[in-house]
């Protein structure tokens, strides 16, 4: 498999797993229904754990633009391979929430609120403010890349538990920092979904908010460059 074709599979299983449990739980008559944000978040960092150890040993798993972007500015990724990178996580991430409508297409029908379903692909802000959405959105994504420079692995390998550090990372940050934007921090994760969420015949569906959609491209993009430019 070419690191291309890893980037695409990795952030196919990413969204596949972690728009799957938001599905599971938000979308009505689901075995899920209900669970609470411990149960998203939890399946959240457990799809980052099962993406990063799927493809890490191809293409390094960076599965999002601002990791890419970040690794770029440290000068630990060549910045002709960047454009490639993002192209295959944006058609992943696209992949992967497909794949989560077909999965749970007869819930999205049946359910009546159209923020729920939005949801289910997207971010959206508890209270919406541009400026306080940006900056939490930066921050959330400057601690997640601050700490994927500085994970270092094992003298030996412990196969694919080497993926856990970055899975309890991003666990930390969606209890901690998730609260008031629903934590992107990734570009891929909400914008090749929320173009997802409004191309698929999604029975009773609402508009998919382009105009937040610079938010969570933006602000991780923001936080990953100023992660990167901090000293090692």
């Amino acid at each position: 498999m070419s690191p291309f074709a890893a980037e695409v599979v990795g952030t196919a299983l990413l969204l596949l797993l972690g728009d799957g449990v938001v599905a599971n739980v938000v979308l009505p008559r689901t075995n899920g229904h209900g669970g609470g944000w411990i149960v998203i978040t939890f399946g959240w960092a457990m799809a980052v754990f099962v993406a990063v150890f799927a493809v890490a040993g191809i293409s390094g798993a960076h599965l999002n633009p601002a990791v890419t972007l970040g690794l770029a500015v440290a000068g630990k990724f060549a910045w002709a391979g960047v454009p490639a990178y993002v192209a295959a996580q944006l058609l992943g991430a696209f992949l992967g929430a497909c794949l989560v409508w077909l999965l749970y297409r007869p819930h999205l029908d049946v359910c009546d609120e159209p923020g729920l379903q939005k949801a289910v692909f997207c971010c959206a802000p508890a209270v919406r403010n541009n400026l306080h959405n940006l900056t939490v959105e930066a921050v959330a994504t400057f601690v997640l890349v601050f700490g994927v420079l500085r994970i270092e692995g094992p003298a030996s390998s412990l196969g694919s538990v080497d993926a856990l550090p970055v899975a309890l990372l991003v666990l930390a940050i969606g209890l901690s920092l998730g609260g008031p934007t629903g934590y992107a921090i990734n570009p891929a994760r909400d914008l090749a979904p929320r173009l997802a969420h409004a191309l698929l015949p999604i029975r009773g569906k609402g508009p998919s908010d382009w105009p937040y959609a610079p938010i969570p491209v933006l602000g991780p993009l923001l936080g990953a460059a100023l992660a990167a430019a901090v000293p090692l």
